[in-house]
């Protein structure tokens, strides 16, 4: 850590450092942050375990840059960072660290972090019930998590079923915005469909973000193999005809069912 600290001084500095890393603010770097923390969860998924060590070097270059420029305006300092989370994990974790019992389910060692989150907001003034659920947040991530925060105080449905209802309203409130051809009517109903599908993904026990993750996944590598069966005969996906490629969908979706 000394010297991944001491590279990132170098890089900043202002006389004698790379021009490119001098220019850079706390906002030019935040997008370079999310990226970093998706490329982890990609090499995850993949079980690419080099590529995992490489992609939490760079994740926590990206904490080391905030540093600097934490350190630079006299806001914190990394030893300032590295003792903040310290302190958090030892009062979050009293039957770790402290005199409670450790004899708990996960369940109920969840309820205790969220009631010990709730008291760190409080503090921090942030009274309301959906404070401190992260703007920057993937649009269906946020949705998840607001609809988790409103549940805890009572404002959810009963049982997945109403939520499906919910969603059959919303489709047809889509359809008729569709009809009419109005573009911000359209947008607003698609908004609220995906929020009510975020909805049903947690009435379900399901990550949403997680779960388009594991279908992005799947179509890329479907189209994939209908783009190398084209390939074989000399084509390429735009000489194919809709009917072919949907053709070859299918029997790649068989195969791998089978």
């Amino acid at each position: 850590m000394p010297r991944l600290l001491e590279i990132m001084a170098r890089l900043r500095d202002p006389d004698h450092g790379c021009p490119w890393d001098i220019e850079q603010s706390w906002e030019t770097i935040a997008p370079y942050t999310i990226e970093e923390a998706y490329e982890v969860a990609d090499a995850i998924e993949r079980e690419a375990w080099n590529e995992v060590k490489d992609e939490l070097g760079d994740l926590l270059l990206q904490v080391v840059y905030f540093a600097q420029m934490g350190a630079e305006e006299g806001r914190f300092t990394f030893a300032e960072i590295a003792d903040g989370i310290s302190d958090k994990m030892v009062a979050r974790h009293p039957h770790v660290f402290g005199d409670e019992s450790r004899d708990k389910s996960a369940e109920q060692q969840t309820r205790d972090w969220e009631v010990q989150k709730a008291k760190e907001r409080a503090a921090k003034g942030e009274a309301r019930v959906l404070d401190g659920v992260a703007l920057g947040l993937p649009a269906l991530l946020r949705a998840y998590k607001l609809q988790k925060r409103a549940a805890r105080v009572g404002f959810d449905w009963e049982n997945p079923d109403l939520v499906l209802d919910k969603i059959r309203e919303e489709a047809e409130e889509l359809a008729q915005a569709t009809a009419k051809g109005d573009t911000d009517a359209i947008e607003d109903e698609m908004g609220d469909m995906l929020f009510v599908l975020a909805n049903l993904a947690r009435h379900l026990g399901i990550d949403p973000e997680q779960a388009l993750r594991r279908t992005n996944a799947k179509f890329t590598r479907r189209f994939n193999a209908i783009e190398d069966a084209l390939h074989e005969g000399g084509r390429t996906p735009s000489d194919a005809s809709l009917e072919e490629m949907d053709a070859l969908w299918t029997e790649i979706k068989g195969r791998e069912r089978r």
